[in-house]
């Protein structure tokens, strides 16, 4: 079965926050809206919808997450920073909308942040910070109706083992590295990549991570600048049950179309 397709809508948001900034506070949002954008990517054939809602907030804001919990028809995936106010802000996006009957955000993925970072640049150093991420992930798998916990991860036995001790249950690997050597060597596995590793090398690296981390109990999810050209391998890897990809299908979107651009990655995805 291919793996099933989450689509970032925060890209979207850039865009209108480009010219929109600090328009929030007045209640003024502007376009593109991302919840428009979210329902257009359900119409392509997006499984999950993701959004990340940064602590600075520079793409998605309080309102749009509030929205996408009561309008989104697939999945919701809530990307946060490990924090005690994202927590209490995922409860009350609970609160929200649970008289409607909805568990929304129905997963909750774990990432680091970086004030300075153009978009999230490694993965989260769950050994590091086993105690305090054991707790949070304890209390957002508590809340009423339960949710699925992920961990965005580099492709590293310590991380996946520290994942499984702190009760996640996916791990999304961070497919940054893979995508840079794909773009440096233009896909060929005869050439290596700035930090010596060929596409094989990365792919196996994924594949090794995957099996350990199904081994542990744990679902195998991959995302980071996948795109149309490199998709394609990532997909194959055995067991891997989800892709979490955004900026290169809102790129798309900008000559097709979002429901077309959506649709067009699913196709690659399945084929």
């Amino acid at each position: 079965m291919p793996a099933l397709l989450g689509v970032n809508i925060d890209h979207v948001a850039t865009i209108r926050q480009a010219r929109y900034r600090d328009q929030a506070e007045h209640g003024v949002f502007g376009e593109p809206d991302p919840v428009l954008a979210a329902h257009e990517a359900e119409l392509g054939g997006a499984d999950i919808i993701t959004a990340h809602l940064r602590e600075d907030r520079r793409h998605l804001q309080d309102r749009d997450l509030e929205l996408l919990a009561r309008t989104s028809r697939v999945r919701l995936n809530l990307e946060m920073a490990a924090t005690d106010a994202m927590v209490e802000i995922t409860r009350r996006t609970r609160g929200q909308v649970l008289n409607l009957g909805l568990r929304r955000p129905e997963m909750i993925t774990l990432v680091p942040e970086g004030r300075q970072e153009v978009t999230t640049e490694g993965g989260l150093d769950v050994a590091g910070q086993l105690s305090r991420l054991s707790v949070i992930v304890r209390t957002l798998k508590g809340l009423e109706g339960g949710a699925v916990v992920s961990a965005f991860i580099d492709c590293d036995d310590r991380q996946v083992e520290a994942a499984a001790k702190a009760g996640f249950d996916a791990c999304e690997f961070h497919t940054g590295p893979y995508a840079a050597a794909f773009a440096v060597t233009g896909g060929d596995d005869r050439l290596k990549g700035r930090d010596g590793r060929s596409i094989a090398d990365h792919l196996a690296m994924l594949r090794d991570a995957g099996h350990r981390t199904r081994a542990l109990g744990m679902r195998f999810h991959a995302g980071h600048a996948l795109n149309y050209a490199n998709v394609g391998p990532v997909a194959r890897l055995a067991g891997i049950t989800e892709l979490h990809i955004g900026h290169s299908i809102v790129s798309r979107a900008a000559y097709v179309g979002l429901r077309q651009a959506v649709a067009d990655m699913k196709a690659l995805i399945g084929r």
